[in-house]
């Protein structure tokens, strides 16, 4: 009979060989331009999105500045394209994200040596700083940082290798998804080695810690520069995808971006950040297409989930793994299926009441009707107004009503299981 950590090693084995079909398969089932430029993205956010982790999830040091070490990097590798299409370097095009990399990791030790001395509150204090002043630099030094232009580049650079270019998007993918898999296994490896180890003891009890002998302030800036690496690896990958860099790359809001969705994924779990980068992508790309109101859309699921999941996704899908597993989850499917029919109804009075108070501000020109989701919403009429505003209370009264029960059986099952595995442990 195969023992547990065979049966550990196989089930990591699968894992990581069906991440690697897929990345390699994603652009051959979803073929659109459009699809191959957000499966690009989503390599680039998991990278990024790991990276952060590193430092929120694993080391508990809550960064505001994140971005800067991206930035950083995409700048470096967009300037380093440019000189390769001079024909100042001579640098293959592909290795071009490690110089990224590398000034990444340049400015992590420098700006790191000053943030790390802190933790908690005073961290994320002075990283915000940091990234004010590397955005506001950013906006004063037009020679490296191209102004409100930004700068732009080429990728068809240099000689090509074997019939490769980068000229097409599927190339420039499959660059993309080899240093996101790459990156992927070396941060999760990171995560067995003793500083990983460490570092989940500094974020948990720093005190026991320091009292064992370990100096916190020295693991975290480890971290932090590990950090700033693969967050600098990010950034290059960015540079080539769309071979131009603004100073958006270091502003505040992608940092946000970083926190929000790492968080959203599940910054507790390794692979929370993987769901976050995907979800980024999606949030940015598509649902921004759909509604100008995208921003209070996504404000107001964050808020949701701090309330009712502040595991992430990451953690809600662990949670329930285990009680499938218990064979429990059966007096759950009715509660499950009753809560999302009430947050879908939720969700429709909401949304519509937002979409035309956004209507009524912003195209107002264009008449009182709002086509909506193949509903015609008119908002000059009282009718429209209250009929949204009972299908958002009725959603909403059915949902906490829902959850209520919800929580009282899942305590229970909770209960039951913990009972159980005490009686295996004691037999």
């Amino acid at each position: 009979m195969p023992n547990r950590s065979t049966t550990d090693s196989s089930l990591q084995l699968s894992v990581w060989l069906g991440f690697a079909l897929i990345l390699l398969l994603a652009p051959w089932v979803f073929t659109s331009n459009l699809s191959m430029t957000m499966l690009s993205q989503m390599g680039i956010a998991i990278i990024a999105c790991l990276s952060y982790n590193l430092l929120l999830g694993q080391g508990g040091m809550l960064s505001f500045g994140h971005a800067v070490y991206s930035g950083m990097g995409s700048y470096f590798t967009i300037h380093a394209l440019n000189a390769v299409g001079q024909g100042g370097v001579h640098l293959p095009v592909t290795l071009l994200p490690l110089i990224g990399g590398m000034a990444g990791m340049a400015f992590a030790v420098l700006l790191g040596f000053v943030t790390t001395r802190k933790s908690g509150t005073a961290f994320s204090m002075i990283t915000l700083g940091m990234a004010e002043l590397v955005f506001a630099m950013s906006l004063m030094f037009a020679e490296f940082f191209g102004g409100e232009a930004g700068v732009s580049a080429n990728r068809v650079a240099g000689d090509a290798f074997m019939g490769i270019n980068y000229g097409p998007q599927r190339q420039v993918y499959y660059l993309i998804a080899a240093y996101t898999f790459v990156s992927v296994g070396l941060l999760y490896a990171l995560t067995q080695t003793p500083l990983g180890r460490i570092l989940n003891a500094v974020r948990d009890n720093p005190e026991r810690v320091e009292f064992i002998g370990y100096n916190t302030q020295q693991v975290r800036y480890r971290a932090f520069i590990i950090a700033g690496f693969f967050a600098g690896i990010a950034g290059g990958l960015g540079a080539l995808n769309f071979e131009i860099v603004t100073a958006e790359v270091v502003g505040p809001a992608r940092s946000g971006a970083y926190l929000l969705f790492t968080f959203l994924g599940g910054a507790t779990f390794f692979f929370g950040p993987v769901l976050g980068g995907i979800l980024m992508v999606l949030a940015f790309v598509l649902l921004s297409e759909l509604t100008k109101a995208w921003l209070l859309y996504l404000g107001m699921i964050f808020l949701f989930m701090v309330v009712y999941a502040p595991g992430g996704f990451a953690g809600l899908i662990m949670m329930n793994l285990r009680v499938i597993q218990a064979g429990a989850f059966t007096r759950l499917r009715s509660l499950y299926a009753g809560l999302g029919a009430s947050a879908l109804l939720m969700l429709a009075g909401a949304s519509s009441l937002i979409e035309m108070i956004y209507h009524r501000q912003l195209n107002e020109a264009l008449g009182s009707v709002l086509n909506f989701a193949g509903m015609a919403l008119d908002t000059h009429a009282p009718l429209t107004w209250i009929v949204a505003a009972v299908v958002l209370l009725t959603g909403a009264g059915a949902f906490e009503w829902l959850r209520k029960r919800f929580v009282y059986e899942w305590d229970l099952i909770q209960t039951e299981l913990a009972q159980q595995q005490a009686r295996e442990e004691s037999a």
